[in-house]
């Protein structure tokens, strides 16, 4: 079967080599003419010319009809069919939370600009991919709160990601605050597989939840934490302190993460550890999280063709009838 235009395919196209017998028919219909046709020499026309009327004009162009009715005739003859489609789409998606840390220490520049901004574009990148997922957003810094419960709106997801800065809460890194918010919307969800992303850059110190407390709860509702430690290693120009006015004052610092603890969270929740320490590292972590969470889906297809030759043929038909009539009724000419 091969498609032509649209969704108008045609069973049998090789009847479109027919169409090469109306040029021959016409050369055939032009040698004819020139045969039957007789001359007479006069010096003036003048008189045959106001003899003219509109049967004589029409005339030299009824072989049109002809042509227009094979046409459609060989059009018919390859069958065109119109092609229905129709999918049916059943997906099981994943519910995922992605957990940001906005300490201050997220504006460390080791990421370009930062490390805040770098992981807003790569997370929201990372929600393009997961159209058939419910995905929900939990900042911490010394203290956290969901910034935006789980939803199938991802345009809603990216703009919350786009709003985060640091300083929206009180300074700190509370991991365990952060896991356990983020655990407490999962425990009324129904689907088979729930995720968290968890991003940080440094070491728990806030907050009243532990993180290895917080990891048993993800642990009892079958929760799966992914951990990311976000810096360089060694040395970055992060924050050290604040002016009065509330801008940030840069300095070189040690970047610490508690890849330990990180690493023993993703562990007790069948998740895994990953450590980003550029753009890239970060983009290749989630492109992997991206492939270990495959949303299972079910596609059936349906396909139902309308059968459109009739019209073509009614057309062809019409016209030959047209032409035979013109021919017999008013130019009274055999056919």
């Amino acid at each position: 079967m091969s498609s032509l235009w649209g969704n108008l395919d045609f069973v049998h196209p090789e009847a479109f080599l027919l169409l090469l017998l109306i040029p021959l028919l016409g050369l055939w219909y032009f040698l004819r003419l020139r045969k039957r046709q007789t001359y007479l020499t006069i010096s003036d026309n003048t008189p045959i010319k106001k003899l003219s009327t509109w049967r004589t004009i029409l005339y030299p162009y009824l072989p049109i009809l002809r042509v227009f009715s094979l046409a459609f005739i060989i059009i018919a003859l390859a069958r065109p069919q119109l092609t229905l489609k129709e999918e049916e789409i059943k997906a099981e998606g994943i519910d995922i939370i992605m957990v940001m840390d906005i300490s201050s220490s997220m504006l460390a520049q080791d990421f370009k600009p930062d490390r805040l901004q770098v992981s807003k574009e790569v997370a929201k990148q990372f929600v393009d991919k997961r159209e058939f997922d419910r995905i929900g957003l939990v900042v911490f810094a010394g203290e956290s709160f969901t910034q935006c419960p789980l939803t199938t709106d991802h345009r809603v997801v990216k703009d919350f990601l786009d709003g985060l800065q640091c300083g929206m809460l009180e300074d700190g890194t509370a991991i365990g605050m952060g896991l356990a918010s983020a655990v407490n919307r999962m425990k009324d969800s129904d689907s088979k597989s729930k995720v968290v992303i968890l991003l940080t850059d440094g070491v728990n110190n806030s907050g009243y939840i532990k993180p290895l407390t917080a990891s048993e709860i993800a642990q009892e509702l079958e929760t799966k934490v992914y951990t990311i430690g976000v810096g360089t290693r060694g040395q970055a120009l992060s924050p050290v302190s604040r002016r009065s006015d509330g801008r940030y004052i840069f300095g070189m610092a040690n970047v610490e993460i508690d890849e330990r603890l990180l690493e023993e969270i993703a562990n007790m929740t069948g998740g895994q550890y990953y450590r980003a320490t550029d753009q890239q590292s970060l983009e290749s972590i989630y492109a992997e999280i991206d492939q270990l969470e495959k949303t299972e889906m079910e596609i059936t297809s349906f396909r139902r063709y309308s059968e459109e030759f009739r019209r073509f043929l009614k057309l062809g038909i019409i016209l030959l009838l047209i032409d035979l009539l013109l021919r017999l009724r008013v130019f009274k000419t055999l056919p």
